[in-house]
């Protein structure tokens, strides 16, 4: 992980989990992967580094 930012507290981290949640509802189903894609590139741009965003994506993939 990118390890040149703070990183976010247990209450953030479930504060953000609460978000993406009620987003993946609001979503729907049909719409939910289309959703993620979306903010996906929406953090990437944010993050401005594609190779930071690579390591998340590995990250992410391990252990599902």
């Amino acid at each position: 992980m990118d390890t040149n930012r703070a990183a976010l507290t247990i209450s953030g981290l479930e504060t953000v989990y609460d978000t993406l949640a009620t987003a993946i509802d609001a979503a729907g189903e049909d719409k939910c992967e289309l959703f993620l894609v979306k903010l996906a590139l929406l953090n990437a741009d944010a993050l401005g580094d594609p190779a930071v965003f690579e390591r998340h994506v590995r990250a992410a993939l391990k252990d599902l």
